[in-house]
């Protein structure tokens, strides 16, 4: 198993066995999410394998490939599931299907496995066969339509929303309480993660607010989508950058007070007709300063003024080193700490690298109860591959 602290043990999702179809980015994370907090992870490569696995959130998990297509690739699978807690699908609706590996045939064999179809359309409904992006989620479930600056184009935020947090993570808590409903009523059961849904109903309060007058006005005219002067990001002497979030009236009050201005003399903070002007002002006077003399200005005041960190920086900022968000494994590659943090059962995330494709094959089948005449049969069928990987990796 992957190297971890001795507090590893007490981890949550101890003894929780996952199978993880590889796919691309949610399912990954999803798969990664419960490998961190304690889940025996193994993710089921593709064979014939690629050189390269195009899983980078990988830790913690181990690898096996297998051909499903194959003669006894399906039934191999099948025996997986029958001591498994947990599998997690990426594919496009009908396809587990087509290979006779549909919920319906492994509940039968497992009726305590819980099946978590990640897709981007969902099981059912028009688009649910049809090809997509996090782009393509995004936009069908009205998110999208309120994300950008005015008179510009609706942009999509990196792949965040709706491959990783309507999907991956989403995905995630619907297993964490699917796996929570089975210590009542000992059955598994389906979870069907559409990540148009998923990011929809991340967007829950943006429905139910719509009344509150937050987002009457086009999109990149209101308060929290680049509307407004007090709450968006300023270019700074240095050419980095500030972000602004001082919306309450007494955070307003220190962040005009920390530009050097009075309130006084200004127009009213939700005066809308000048807010364009004095986004100008605004950008005016922080373009006179750098980032860190911004800094000093406003830590340890509530205008809730922050720097705006690059991937470079972020790590060595002192609050982020104080509460070691972020951990470096044995490669010397630095990544986010799992999150949310637990007082008695936190994550202990895995320091080893990931893993290459296949190369936990012969001991998770082992672990499954296939014999090593069975795995020898499974690697001569062309059904299963193995990789060692070389001293110098």
């Amino acid at each position: 198993m992957p190297r971890r602290s001795a507090g590893a043990a007490a981890m949550a999702l101890r003894g929780v066995r996952v199978l993880e179809l590889a796919g691309l980015a949610p399912g990954p994370l999803c798969g990664m999410i419960l490998a961190d907090f304690g889940a025996q992870v193994v993710r089921v490569d593709r064979a014939p394998r690629s050189a390269v696995s195009a899983d980078v959130q990988g830790r913690g998990k181990r690898s096996l490939a297998l051909d499903l297509k194959r003669p006894g690739g399906a039934e191999a699978l099948v025996r997986l599931c029958r001591r498994a807690d947990v599998l997690i699908e990426p594919f496009r609706h009908g396809v587990m299907e087509r290979l006779g590996l549909g919920p319906e045939v492994l509940l039968q064999e497992n009726p305590r496995l819980i099946y978590a179809r990640l897709t981007g359309f969902g099981q059912s409904g028009k688009y649910a066969s049809s090809a997509g992006h996090d782009i393509n989620y995004l936009s069908l479930s009205g998110v999208l339509s309120k994300l950008g600056r005015k008179d510009e184009n609706p942009y999509a935020p990196l792949n965040l929303l709706a491959d990783f947090a309507g999907g991956g993570v989403l995905c995630a808590m619907g297993i964490v309480t699917a796996l929570y409903e089975r210590t009542q009523s000992g059955r598994g059961q389906v979870i069907d993660a559409s990540m148009v849904e998923g990011v929809a109903y991340l967007s829950s309060f943006l429905w139910k607010s719509q009344n509150l007058g937050l987002w009457n006005r086009p999109r990149g005219e209101n308060l929290l989508d680049s509307g407004a002067p007090f709450y968006e990001t300023y270019k700074t002497s240095d050419g980095k950058f500030m972000a602004v979030g001082a919306i309450e009236p007494q955070f307003y009050e220190q962040f005009i007070k920390g530009l050097g201005l009075d309130s006084d003399k200004l127009p009213n903070q939700l005066s809308f007709s000048d807010w364009p002007e004095m986004k100008k002002k605004f950008a005016s006077i922080f373009a006179q300063k750098t980032q860190a003399e911004w800094c000093s200005i406003f830590d340890d005041t509530d205008a809730c003024v922050t720097p705006v960190l690059s991937f470079d920086d972020v790590v060595s900022h002192q609050h982020n080193k104080q509460r070691n968000s972020f951990i470096k494994n044995d490669q010397e590659e630095i990544s986010p700490r799992p999150a949310p943090l637990l007082s008695r059962t936190p994550a202990v995330p895995s320091f080893k690298r990931d893993p290459f494709i296949g190369e936990h094959t012969e001991e998770v089948l082992l672990e499954y109860g296939f014999t090593k005449e069975e795995i020898a049969k499974l690697y001569s069928d062309k059904v299963i591959e193995f990789s060692k990987p070389k001293s110098n990796l």
